[in-house]
């Protein structure tokens, strides 16, 4: 098997509205290259877990096989994109005694205290997902990026725990294996939109990452380079249309098609005489509306999505603090004016987040519905790459320990 082969990746993105597998690898420039894509709607899922496995397979098996056909070779295991309302997040610290003072901290005292920092007590009916470094202190100093080579007698170390429900986990993975591929590994879906569409300038000032999807709203929230807080809110997408269904009292592909082709953000004045022509129940095939009403009632429910968004920033206590403010992305944050409501309700700078850092595709998936997506490859070609060279390994600790990552990573795409 060539180092090409090796190097490449699948990933399978099961979303409310549909099921996305991407196939990539590391191209010349070092950025990721999209070789693949499968798309099939989705189906058997609800606020971002399933709840019917059997339709899922069915959408998931469409997909891959999809990807298949796109990039010759055949997928025996992938990596999987989780989200819901199950998903939960805490900070944690640990703290241990470096035993000689004379010799500098080691990757393996660093190891020490990440798994120190790792430890908390969660209920059996939840399983942990990420254990991601925030920063590290030597004998209580400043913070430092790598303490690896430096000199203390203590080490302490804070991360970001992000857990799910066990029976999620276990039913999302029941349904990727019944479509005839192995899990490598499950990454939280927030986390890997943000590894597409912000910028390390972003993380370091704060920045909050606000995923909009079809049944779900996810949240990350990066603050001085780190991950520093992880949400998943009942409400995004979907919610749009069913207002436009009921309120236009029309059918809910109709509805989706006015939100998608004609919607907006606000309603302005330019809209004021123009009217769309939609589908309708009773007597009448269709009838007529009028724009600037189809995007009021957007405007509605996009304003209570922000200032859902807003109340987490400030449970948390990062509402002021990201100066960065925030980067919109998924599907629904193609919605025209988006960012200009955002920055005027929430009083913060908002900009629509367009994947970037790869090749490949780009005319088909360069869109924020497919942020989440590419962000689960570059995520993980960087995890090959951190086993490949272990000083890098602490940015994340692999779940369930190095060896679970080395063994998942030398599952390989086979050719057809």
């Amino acid at each position: 098997m060539n180092s090409r082969r090796r190097s490449t990746v699948a990933v399978i993105d099961v979303g409310s509205t549909k099921v996305v597998v991407l196939v990539g690898d590391i191209g010349d420039t070092g950025d990721a290259r999209i070789l693949g894509l499968g798309v099939a709607p989705a189906s058997g899922l609800s606020r971002g877990v399933i709840d019917n496995i059997q339709s899922a397979r069915e959408a998931v098996g469409i997909a891959v096989e999809k990807a298949e056909q796109a990039c010759g070779m055949r997928i025996l295991s992938a990596t999987i994109g989780i989200s819901g309302m199950h998903i939960a997040s805490q900070n944690n610290r640990g703290i241990i005694a470096v035993p000689d003072r004379t010799r500098p901290i080691s990757m393996d005292d660093r190891q020490r205290v990440l798994e120190s920092a790792g430890q908390i007590s969660i209920p059996t009916n939840r399983q942990i997902l990420h254990v991601i470094p925030r920063g590290y202190w030597v004998e209580g100093t400043d913070p430092v990026s790598d303490p690896v080579g430096m000199f203390g007698g203590r080490l302490d170390a804070e991360t970001h725990i992000v857990t799910a429900a066990v029976s999620a986990v276990q039913n999302l993975t029941k349904c990727i294996e019944g479509a005839g591929v192995q899990v490598d590994d499950i990454v939280l879906e927030s986390i890997a939109s943000a590894t597409a569409v912000v910028t390390e300038q972003e993380r370091a000032q704060g920045v909050a990452v606000v995923d909009i999807g079809g049944s779900t709203t996810s949240v990350a929230v990066f603050d001085e380079g780190s991950v520093a807080h992880t949400a998943c809110l009942p409400i995004a997408g979907s919610h749009l249309t069913h207002d436009l269904a009921r309120v236009l009292r029309c059918p809910w592909e109709s509805a989706e098609e006015v939100k998608c082709r004609y919607g907006a953000a606000f309603a302005d004045a330019s809209m004021a005489n123009e009217s769309i022509e939609i589908q309708a129940f009773g007597t009448q095939a269709s009838k007529a509306v009028a724009r600037a009403h189809v995007c009021e009632i957007l405007q509605a429910r996009t304003e209570e999505i922000l200032e859902m968004v807003a109340l987490e920033l400030k449970r948390v206590g990062y509402l002021d603090k990201i100066a960065a403010g925030l980067v919109l992305t998924g599907g629904t944050s193609e919605l025209h004016g988006l960012a200009e409501v955002a920055e005027a309700r929430l009083g913060m700078p908002a900009r629509i987040g367009m994947p970037r850092g790869y090749s490949g595709l780009s005319d088909i998936i360069g869109t924020p519905a497919y942020a989440t997506s590419i962000g689960l490859v570059e995520y993980v070609l960087s995890a090959k790459e951190r086993v490949a060279e272990p000083r890098d390994m602490h940015f994340e600790m692999p779940v369930g320990g190095l060896f679970k990552r080395l063994a998942s990573l030398g599952r390989a795409l086979m050719p057809q």
